[in-house]
C-alpha cells in the first residue's frame, strides 16, 4: 500500500480524492498496489464530508509521518506551495502539483531536488489540465526534435473570444459572461493578460527544447484589446481570433510568445471552440500531431493528478528523470521574428490605400461590413521590427493582430 497526503481541499483537491475513492480498484489494479490517501490538509473545517475524518491543519503531520510517500500539491500559487513541496522532497517524499505558477518559476530547483533525493517531482496537470502532454513529450516523441508547440492554453480567454465571435459582443460584456459561469475569476487578470498561458509554454518549451526557459523573458500580450469590430474583420477573412502560446526554432534560436493571432481555417487550432485547449505539435519526424481535450475543471485535471500519483507509486525509489533543464535558453529577440499583421486604421480606404501601400509596399485591403470610417490591411511577411519601424509612420492606428498560417 502507498500512503499519500493531498494539500489543498479546493476544487482540484477535491477532485483529486473523488477520483481516488470513485476509482479505486482500476487505480490500484495499475499501480499494483493500493493507494490510500491517509491525510487531507486544509485551514477549514467541512462538516458532514466524509474527508473530515482525515482532515489535518498542521503541515507538519503530514511532514513528519515516514508513512506518507505522496505529496499532493493542489494549493495553487507561490506560497506556501513552494515552501511545502520543497519539504517534501526534502523528507524523501514524491511530489505531485497542477500548479503552473509554482512549476514555472521553481521547476528548475524541485525537480533537481527529487532527482538527488532518488524520488519524483510530477506535474501534468499543471499544462493543460485533464490533457495528456507532458508525459508524451518525455516518452512517447523521444526520438523526434520538436520544432514547434502552438497552443490555446486557457479555457477562459478561448471561450470568451469564442463568445465575441457569434454573438458580435463587446469584452467587457463577455468577462462578465465567463465570471458568472465559473470560468473567470472575480480577479481575471491572469488569464485575460495571458500570463496564465505564459507559465504554460514556457514549461513544455522547457520539456521540448531540453533547456530552461523563463516565463518572465516571454512577450505575453493577452485579449483585452481585441474588440467586437476586430470580430468582423475576423469574419471576412475567414478567420478566428484565438489566444496562442507559441514556441518554434528560428534556425538555431528559439522563439517564444503569447498574443492574440488571426487563424485560418486551414490551421488546427482554427475550430477549438468554447473552453476547450488544444496543443500542436511539431517534430522532425512525427511532423503534424494535436492534443485536444478539457483544459480545467475539476475532475479532468484531478485525473491527470492521479495519474502522476499512480506513477510515482510505481517508481517510490527511481527518479523518471523528469527536468527541465539546468542551462538557461536564450530566447531569440522579438525584433528579429518574421511574420505577416493585420492592421485595423481609422481613415478612408480610397483616399489612403496609397500611403499604406508607399510605406508597406504590397498589402491586402480588408473593409469589414458596417464600419465606414476605418479599414484594415494584411502585410506581407517581416520582421517585427520592421513592422514596428513602418507602422510608426502612420497615423491613427487602431490595432494590430498577428497572423498564423
Amino acid at each position: 500500500m502507498v500512503q499519500i497526503a493531498v494539500l489543498g481541499y479546493g476544487t482540484v483537491g477535491s477532485g483529486v480524492v473523488e477520483v481516488l475513492r470513485t476509482n479505486r480498484e482500476s487505480i490500484s489494479q495499475r499501480a499494483g498496489m493500493p493507494i490510500e490517501i491517509k491525510y487531507v490538509l486544509d485551514l477549514r473545517e467541512f462538516p458532514g464530508d466524509p474527508v473530515q475524518e482525515i482532515l489535518v491543519h498542521d503541515y507538519e503531520t503530514i511532514l513528519q509521518d515516514p508513512e506518507v510517500a505522496i505529496v499532493v500539491e493542489v494549493l495553487g500559487g507561490i506560497e506556501p506551495a513552494h515552501t511545502f513541496a520543497k519539504q517534501a522532497l526534502e523528507a524523501g517524499k514524491s511530489v505531485v502539483t497542477s500548479n503552473k505558477a509554482l512549476v514555472a518559476k521553481y521547476g528548475v530547483e524541485l525537480t533537481e531536488l527529487a532527482k538527488e533525493k532518488g524520488i519524483n517531482f510530477l506535474f501534468e496537470a499543471s499544462c493543460g489540465g485533464g490533457i495528456p502532454i507532458i508525459r508524451p513529450l518525455l516518452t512517447s516523441l523521444t526520438a523526434d526534435v520538436i520544432d514547434e508547440i502552438t497552443g490555446i492554453l486557457n479555457g477562459t480567454t478561448n471561450y470568451m473570444l469564442d463568445k465575441m465571435s457569434s454573438e458580435g459582443a463587446d469584452f467587457d460584456e463577455v468577462l462578465k459572461d465567463a465570471q458568472a459561469k465559473g470560468y473567470a475569476e472575480a480577479d481575471p487578470t491572469a488569464d485575460i493578460e495571458g500570463h496564465d498561458a505564459c507559465r504554460k509554454i514556457a514549461i513544455l518549451s522547457s520539456l521540448a527544447f531540453g533547456k530552461f526557459v523563463d516565463y518572465e523573458e516571454i512577450p505575453t500580450e493577452g485579449i483585452t484589446k481585441i474588440t467586437a469590430k476586430d470580430m468582423l474583420y475576423a469574419k471576412k477573412l475567414g478567420m478566428a481570433v484565438k489566444l496562442l502560446a507559441t514556441s518554434r526554432k528560428v534556425g538555431d534560436a528559439v522563439y517564444a510568445a503569447v498574443a492574440p493571432y488571426l487563424v485560418g481555417p486551414q490551421n488546427p487550432l482554427y475550430s477549438v471552440n468554447d473552453v476547450f485547449n488544444s496543443i500542436f505539435v511539431h517534430g522532425n519526424m512525427l511532423g503534424d500531431a494535436m492534443f485536444y481535450g478539457s483544459g480545467a475543471g475539476k475532475l479532468p485535471t484531478a485525473s491527470a493528478v492521479v495519474a502522476d500519483v499512480v506513477d510515482e507509486a510505481k517508481h517510490l525509489h527511481e527518479n523518471l528523470g523528469v527536468s527541465l533543464g539546468m542551462e538557461k535558453l536564450e530566447l531569440m529577440e522579438n525584433s528579429q521574428v518574421t511574420g505577416r499583421y493585420f492592421v485595423r486604421i481609422r481613415g478612408d480606404i480610397q483616399k489612403d490605400a496609397g500611403n499604406i501601400e508607399k510605406i508597406f509596399g504590397e498589402v491586402t485591403l480588408v473593409e469589414a461590413d458596417g464600419l465606414t470610417d476605418e479599414f484594415g490591411f494584411i502585410t506581407t511577411e517581416m520582421k517585427q521590427g520592421e513592422y514596428q519601424e513602418k507602422a510608426s509612420g502612420l497615423s491613427d492606428v487602431l490595432g494590430m493582430i498577428r497572423i498564423k498560417d
